[in-house]
């Protein structure tokens, strides 16, 4: 308020002055006492009114164009202006106070206006294509840090997870403990160690004794550390380190999707970024790109290898995932489900790492269970909390903070209601609907 104060000041003294001055030269003219101090009550209003004037039009200058909320106090104090000057100015009250009125109507829904959440408009920004090839190795580890946390310096940020849904079931840092899948602090020294153990079977994957003996026939087993994560990520059941096997398979299947089928998509950019960053954060030079890249080659056959969007390699998660206009199928594999649940009827939903979603009939014995404290009274309403606030209620035997908690702001109500739609409507025993139906 100072500030105004004095911008006003600086900015009206010329007027502040000439009004003053009129008024003493009409009251040197007069010589009826009683007129005079009329006249100088007068001048007071006349300049408290001209002040506020001056008031309001520094901060309109100052205010245009900002969303500081500011703007409304200029409407407010012309208003205040406007009704003084129409109280003790009768000859010109009436038309003063329709002012002040109009001001008053404008200021109330200019606030209203400035309280309401801001949408910047404008156009979109150009989308732009990434070229992870000619990326140095810190671009790459900046884009990998954002495929596995959802933004640059997320790393930190406990939660955060980013297309990659890396951290739902590993640890990154030494001394964490990862429950459901090892943890990657050090990975790039500790995967040459991995090819020495005696379930690997370097030289001879038909001996592997795994759901799964090689990414696909013929492509052989890795040779290099590189290679070795290349392999991890594309078949992770050719290997299964030891204790982290799908529960009851005895360590011979993973319960880790690969990363480059849906739901999850990377592209060989995309993987060679993630590596490139758990490199990078150890201080470990990392190989070069082609490399890289020619690693995955070697366990990715040519038509499975996700291609990057016409927007471009999309090294972030941010935004909307879904809208609800998808066809469901669609709707699931954005939200990124398959890649820890298995959904009934929905094709390459088979995640192990969170519970079965046959949600019609789990979600009636869990509102009855005893430790549920949830709010939920139906259904409908027990699955809506799941989604959004998964740790109101955690199934036995899945650990709590694993499902994303920003599902809020990443599905539009639309997206929520056709999940909770589908979800609602398996039951055992029954059999699966059409998926025409929520189409």
């Amino acid at each position: 308020m100072v500030h105004l104060i004095t911008e006003a000041v600086a900015f009206g003294w010329p007027f502040l002055v000439l009004v003053v001055g009129i008024s003493f030269y009409k009251q040197a003219k007069t010589k009826d006492a009683a007129t005079r101090q009329s006249m100088r009550f007068n001048t007071m209003v006349g300049l408290v009114a001209a002040f506020m004037l001056l008031i309001a039009v520094v901060n309109y200058r100052d205010n245009f164009g900002t969303s500081d909320g500011m703007l409304p106090i200029s409407l407010v104090m012309i208003t205040g202006l406007a009704f003084l000057m129409g109280i003790y100015f009768t000859n010109i009250g009436a038309l003063m106070k329709i002012g002040g009125f109009m001001f008053f109507v404008a200021a109330a829904l200019s606030g209203y206006g400035n309280w309401l959440p801001q949408v910047e408009g404008g156009f979109p920004p150009p989308e732009v294509k990434l070229d992870f090839q000619s990326m140095t190795s810190q671009q790459l580890a900046d884009e990998g840090e954002k495929i596995i946390f959802g933004g640059l310096g997320q790393s930190k940020v406990q939660g955060a997870i980013g297309k990659g849904q890396c951290p739902l079931c590993h640890g990154f840092n030494q001394g964490f403990l990862s429950e459901r899948a090892p943890n990657l602090w050090d990975i790039p020294a500790r995967s040459k160690e991995r090819l020495k153990h005696e379930n690997y079977h370097m030289d001879d994957p038909g001996a592997r004794d795994t759901a799964q003996t090689e990414a696909f026939e013929g492509s052989g087993t890795a040779t290099t550390g590189q290679e070795y994560i290349a392999e991890s990520h594309a078949c992770p059941s050719c290997f299964v380190v030891p204790g982290f096997g799908v529960k009851g398979t005895n360590d011979k299947e993973s319960p880790m999707p690969r990363i480059h089928k849906p739901p999850i998509s990377l592209t060989i950019g995309e993987l060679a970024a993630v590596d490139t960053w758990m490199y990078v954060r150890e201080g470990v030079e990392s190989p070069a790109y082609d490399e890289i890249a020619s690693a995955y080659e070697k366990f990715i056959p040519e038509k499975d290898r996700p291609q990057a969007s016409e927007g471009g390699d999309e090294a972030a998660a941010g935004g909307v995932l879904a809208t609800g206009k998808e066809p469901i199928t669609d709707l699931f594999m954005k939200a990124g489900c398959p890649a820890c649940h298995t959904i009934p009827g929905i094709e390459g939903a088979t995640g192990k790492v969170g519970p079965l979603l046959m949600e019609g009939s789990n979600a009636p014995k869990r509102l009855k269970d005893s430790g549920y404290e949830g709010r939920a009274k139906s259904v409908r309403e027990y699955i809506t909390e799941s989604i959004l606030n998964p740790s109101m209620y955690v199934v036995k035997d899945f650990p709590d903070n694993q499902m994303p908690k920003d599902f809020g702001q990443k599905l539009s109500a639309g997206a929520v209601n056709k999940i909770v739609d589908y979800l609602s409507s398996l039951e055992e025993g029954k059999d699966i609907p059409s998926l025409e139906e929520f189409n």
